[in-house]
């Protein structure tokens, strides 16, 4: 049996992903903070296994990761958060918490989990096509992603000797708890349904970069060939009030 360990399985896309993993026949460990959830969770599929753990606390994921009897065949690192920058009031203090989650929580699962990895493993890390091109409001948010798509890249590298991959998951708007507190227009927002299913069906293939749905992510990709100065024309047009 297919093993599969999920961060930030309490919501969202941690959460469908989980379900459609058990479902599918994979055996499943789900981590989270919030222990209600998570028992939430196993009651809901009996079959899934849960670990409690701050991503931010490097000392919580290894001890969660200790606890483990096997290795994981396919670690999703997913666990993330967004706060958002207004009118270019510099919060330090936000973006601090930003790339707490969204960059050292990676950084520390990486970190946990490296000892046990072994040749022919894979490890997928959920990032954010917002890393692509700047847009208003995402200072904080869009530099944890963009920071962790650097190291992520440059990682892949590293790692090939070990015959362990490496995918980088970049969506666009999912319909999460999370973006449902935009107040903004969220183009081709699509279900956490569909995402789980673009991400799963692009792991079994071990894409190593992995970007949904299509168009969107298309055309932001596209954006960012253009010379910065018309970047910035299109994204303020695009993004006007």
């Amino acid at each position: 049996m297919k093993t599969v360990l999920i961060t930030g399985a309490t919501s969202g896309i941690g959460q469908q992903l989980a379900a459609d993993y058990a479902q599918d026949g994979w055996s499943v460990v789900a981590c989270g903070r919030n222990e209600q959830r998570l028992e939430a969770l196993k009651e809901s599929h009996p079959g899934i296994r849960t670990l409690r753990f701050d991503v931010t606390q490097l000392q919580e994921a290894e001890a969660a990761f200790a606890q483990l009897s096997f290795v994981p065949d396919l670690w999703i690192l997913n666990a993330g958060d967004c706060e958002y920058i207004d009118d270019g009031q510099i919060d330090s203090e936000l973006c601090r918490r930003v790339m707490n989650v969204n960059f050292f929580g990676v950084l520390h699962c990486l970190q946990a989990a490296q000892r046990y990895l072994r040749s022919g493993n894979h490890v997928a890390v959920v990032s954010s096509v917002a890393s692509v091109v700047p847009l208003p409001r995402s200072e904080a948010y869009g530099a944890s992603k963009a920071a962790l798509d650097y190291f992520l890249s440059a990682l892949q590298l590293d790692w090939h000797h070990k015959d362990i991959d490496i995918s980088l998951i970049s969506p666009g708007f999912v319909d999460t708890p999370l973006t449902q507190k935009n107040t903004f227009a969220m183009p081709m927002c699509i279900s956490v349904q569909d995402a789980s299913k673009a991400i799963r069906m692009a792991l079994a293939k071990r894409k190593s970069r992995i970007y949904f749905p299509r168009l969107f992510t298309g055309m932001l990709r596209l954006i960012r060939l253009l010379p910065h100065d018309i970047q910035q024309w299109v994204v303020r047009y695009l993004t006007r009030k």
